[in-house]
């Protein structure tokens, strides 16, 4: 059981989630999620609007929601047990209103973009959505402006579950999206942001997955230091020993954090300056704001190898006033 019942009355099972009746052929299985072969890895780096005389910034909109932390689920979900907070954590963040501010946001501007992990909460949401609402979230998945990365359960740790427990948590998000909009919403981007401690076998299921890249935090800071003096923060790594051949190739970008730059966190009532515009008041401030992250990103580029930069622009259940996000 999920936690969650039917119409019926009975509890939703794993069975209720999946797109195939019964038991799912291994093959059908293979070919969705595991070798994922017949899908070629390609680097597109340069895409329309890249300068290859200029350092690319990608602004990338997430907001990390746990699947239970130091609240339940449903805490989480619905914002409750507000004497619980910290870790980026505002009293009152509920993954519904997030969802519902990035949902309605979206469709105002086809340049905003918004990236989200957990399916656990996400199929939740998007069950309680009636037709109206899920026609638009499908809109967004078909045209890129919603993305999903990682796309498991969860964000599964990874030294201490066992390999077959975080398999399973994917395949379950993976074919919760595959039932609901279809093979294009399956992600290729591995999204491990906030683990504590690291396993090699992450990197080659996401390969194996036919993931093209993974992106993740936290890492000894000897070792980051060394990385970022040789600008090897970013590789394309072979995870396997034995498996030795380009089907377990992935690019791997190792991250600073996953919130955004000093002075760029916009979270609603965040410490942060806004953006003042307007130049006939007195606390117009674009120009020493635009000075600011022109500085931090030619930073970012000292220890990058090539001329992409991704900047996350999120944190720990982030993005229920979406508005001010995108307006920033």
């Amino acid at each position: 059981s999920f936690g969650r019942t039917r119409p019926d009355g009975r509890n939703v099972t794993l069975e209720d989630l999946l797109p195939f009746e019964g038991i799912i052929p291994l093959g059908k299985l293979q070919d969705i999620l595991i070798y994922n072969k017949n899908k070629p890895k390609k680097y597109n780096t340069t895409f329309p609007g890249y300068k290859d005389n200029m350092i690319n910034v990608h602004l990338v909109s997430h907001s990390h929601d746990d699947i239970g932390w130091k609240k339940t689920v449903t805490q989480y979900y619905k914002g409750s047990n507000n004497t619980i907070t910290g870790g980026g954590t505002s009293a009152g963040a509920g993954v519904e209103y997030i969802l519902d501010s990035v949902i309605l946001n979206l469709p105002k501007d086809k340049n905003r973009k918004f990236i989200y992990v957990e399916i656990g909460f996400f199929s939740r949401w998007y069950d309680e959505q009636d037709d109206s609402i899920k026609k638009i979230v499908k809109e967004l998945v078909n045209n890129k402006q919603l993305e999903f990365v990682n796309g498991g359960w969860c964000m599964s740790d990874e030294a201490a579950p066992y390999y077959i427990d975080m398999i399973d948590q994917q395949t379950l998000g993976h074919l919760w999206l595959l039932r609901e909009f279809g093979v294009n919403a399956i992600p290729e981007t591995g999204w491990q942001i906030d683990p504590f401690g690291h396993s090699n076998f992450m990197a080659q299921a996401y390969a194996l997955m036919g993931m093209s890249s993974w992106f993740f935090g936290r890492i000894d800071y000897q070792n980051r230091r060394q990385r970022e003096s040789t600008q090897t923060i970013e590789v394309v790594q072979r995870p396997s020993n034995s498996l030795l051949s380009s089907d377990v190739d992935i690019f791997t970008s190792i991250m600073r954090h996953y919130m955004p730059p000093k002075d760029f966190h916009f979270e609603y009532a965040a410490p942060d300056t806004p953006f003042q515009d307007d130049p006939t008041l007195e606390d117009y401030n674009v120009l020493d704001k635009i000075n600011n992250f022109v500085s931090l990103m030619y930073n970012q580029y000292q220890i990058t190898n090539g001329h992409h930069i991704m900047v996350p622009m999120g944190g720990d259940f982030n993005y229920c006033a979406a508005a001010v996000w995108f307006k920033q």
